[in-house]
């Protein structure tokens, strides 16, 4: 089994030495992936060296900052090409504890994606403000009544899929970032009938470095779902006529 954890940063260089250690700590089979966009503290460099010292640690080096959904087909690709058979969605900043990795592992191998989620009993976040959480929750009632998906958290950002799934459409054509490209995969998903299953976590504020968040991000998202929708219906309408 060979199981690449891919991971976007973007100025995270005070995190991701202590992250690769307690990530690759988790299982023997895992191994990560950093995609970084040119981060002007450092982070990519830093990452090199670790990769230098390590065998389980592979980087990619973007120009600049083009988005996280970018990163993620970016990394997905690589991961495939490296013979990946699961591919592991987590962010940088530790807010996704490494520690559910092995409980990913366990649950993928009667799924065809597993999500992390923040709501699946009760509501499972530390440290934010009250408005930012009400925005990723009512985010995901929103998504699930004009979509249909059956996830309670439908933009959680860690995830582990199936190689089969990430195979089954084309990644190029997945053009949202942020919030949107979790709902997006998430959707896509469902449509292709694969099964997806969720796992509890406890989502923890980023203890270092910047929020990436905007209002851009949020305004996207809210789009995003009535695309998706729509998008279905007219293509049974064409395939019916």
């Amino acid at each position: 089994m060979k199981a690449i954890v891919v991971i976007p940063t973007y100025n995270e260089r005070d995190n991701i030495v202590r992250l690769a250690g307690e990530v690759l700590a988790q299982h023997p089979d895992l191994q990560i992936l950093f995609v970084d966009d040119n981060s002007p503290d450092g982070t990519g460099t830093l990452a090199d060296e670790l990769a230098a010292g390590n065998g389980r640690i592979s980087v990619i080096h973007r120009s600049g900052k083009l988005g996280l959904g970018s990163a993620y087909r970016t990394g997905f690709k690589a991961a495939l090409a490296m013979g990946a058979d699961y591919l592991i969605e987590m962010d940088a900043d530790f807010s996704h504890s490494p520690t559910v990795l092995p409980l990913f592992l366990e649950a993928i191998r009667n799924a065809d994606l597993v999500v992390g989620s923040r709501y699946l009993n009760g509501v499972s976040v530390v440290n934010w403000p009250i408005r930012r959480l009400m925005l990723s929750f009512f985010a995901s009632v929103y998504t699930r009544f004009v979509t249909g998906l059956r996830v309670k958290d439908c933009t959680s950002g860690f995830k582990c899929f199936r190689r089969s799934v990430i195979e089954a459409f084309d990644l190029d054509s997945v053009k949202s970032d942020g919030y949107s490209f979790q709902i997006e995969m998430n959707y896509r998903c469902m449509e292709k009938g694969f099964r997806i299953v969720e796992v509890p976590i406890i989502f923890i504020d980023r203890h270092a470095g910047t929020s990436k968040m905007s209002g851009k991000i949020v305004r996207e998202a809210v789009t995003m779902v009535w695309k998706l929708r729509l998008g279905t219906l007219f293509r049974r309408l064409v395939g019916k006529g």
